[in-house]
């Protein structure tokens, strides 16, 4: 991730192409979303605690996964905002999970983690697999949360690949997450418009962020701060997993705190409505 990030008015050229087209949201937020919530007991605990600090805006729930119905119900009992966590990467883990969705997971999950360059290429074979997978969830969403998932993800950021982004399986309209974001000689050229090329299309029917970091590396703390500084002017997403003792330690901590004394963390994923400056909450637009 970024170690050199220049102050907000040099961070113009990480901007997607959708920014200058009126698409990209005008004012600054600070967004810090916690992945896996209802992976199982200990990840939703330790992401618990976090919201109740403070320190976390939202959190992106797995479903058919071990703790993902109590999860659900401890999310609306303490309003915690919970987009989905597409999982196509990992194997389901709930006794409720149907025995046909399980097994055609299993294939995904052989085919995604069997080549790097597996999500960059579009599988004709497995387009029913993607489609019952995905729309699986999705509705899997509505029965636990009572809502339509109108924040979505991915685990290992595979809601990206192309049998998801080119067959058009996500709703149009919802709040995606796009690619990390990196300047210019910190990934190869190749890298960087593949990537600018993704966000592009996904901008054309999703509404998408201004920058999304990864909370690690935690040193040097300059980088953090620079990160978080873009949040005074742009809207930034910062990805973070509590499961990790480093990435919780630090939540739950001091210093995030210090870092963040000038840039307030949004109580919710919530980004600003296309074309203007009033604010829409991600869940009801």
């Amino acid at each position: 991730m970024p170690s050199s990030l220049k102050a907000p008015h040099e961070a113009v050229s990480m901007l997607p192409a959708s920014y200058n087209n009126g698409a990209g949201t005008r004012a600054g937020r600070l967004i810090i979303n916690a992945d896996d919530w209802g992976c199982n007991f200990e990840t939703t605990q330790r992401i618990r605690e976090c919201t109740a600090h403070g320190t976390v805006s939202s959190v992106s729930a797995m479903v058919f996964m071990e703790d993902s119905a109590r999860a659900a119900e401890v999310a609306k009992e303490q309003g915690i905002d919970a987009g989905l966590h597409l999982n196509l990467t990992t194997n389901f883990t709930s006794a409720n999970c149907p025995a046909g969705l399980a097994d055609q997971q299993q294939q995904l999950v052989r085919y995604l983690k069997g080549n790097r360059f597996a999500r960059t290429v579009f599988n004709p074979l497995l387009r029913d697999q993607f489609d019952y997978a995905v729309a699986a969830q999705i509705d899997e969403y509505r029965k636990l949360y009572g809502a339509e998932p109108d924040r979505i993800d991915g685990h290992h950021h595979m809601h990206l690949c192309a049998n998801v982004l080119l067959g058009r399986l996500l709703p149009s309209g919802t709040l995606v997450r796009r690619n990390f974001s990196f300047q210019p000689g910190e990934k190869s050229l190749a890298n960087r418009l593949y990537r600018k090329a993704v966000d592009h299309r996904l901008a054309r029917r999703h509404r998408i962020v201004d920058f999304l970091f990864s909370l690690p590396p935690l040193d040097p703390p300059s980088r953090l701060k620079r990160i978080f500084s873009l949040a005074n002017q742009f809207t930034v997403e910062v990805e973070t997993h509590p499961v990790s003792s480093e990435e919780y330690s630090f939540l739950m901590g001091e210093e995030l705190l210090r870092l963040t004394a000038s840039t307030r963390i949004a109580p919710r994923f919530a980004i600003p409505e296309k074309g203007c400056g009033r604010r829409i909450d991600a869940r009801r637009s």
